[in-house]
């Protein structure tokens, strides 16, 4: 059974900094995608097993950065320069087909999300 634990979310203040975590029972292709009040599930970014490649969605590009850890089977998701319309759930999902996809429906497993709120 693949597990996918959350952690690190929180309520801080537009500008803010805040490092997301989610501890995996697997090694593979991994994803962080978050869900607003009323919105869709989007994804933010994506990291293959080796972390040597990743992608960004462009309303994060430049502000979050992925990176993960295998030694300790752990995702990261680094978030900077934070906004209030950056304020969703944030989920972490294994993608075990080995391949880039920015679509939900594409991943496999899923954590039970970490709320983060950036409001002032």
């Amino acid at each position: 059974q693949v597990q996918l634990v959350e952690s690190g979310g929180g309520l801080v203040q537009p500008g803010d900094s805040l490092r997301l975590s989610c501890a995996a029972s697997v090694r593979t292709f991994m994803g962080w995608f978050r869900q607003a009040p009323g919105k869709e599930r989007e994804f933010v970014a994506f990291i293959t097993r080796s972390g040597g490649s990743t992608y960004y969605a462009d309303s994060v590009k430049g502000r979050f950065t992925i990176s993960r850890d295998n030694a300790k089977n752990t995702v990261y998701l680094q978030m900077n320069s934070l906004k209030p319309e950056d304020t969703a759930v944030y989920y972490c999902a294994a993608n075990m087909r080995n391949y880039f996809s920015s679509q939900p429906d594409q991943y496999d497993y899923w954590g039970q999300g970490t709320q983060v709120t950036v409001s002032s």
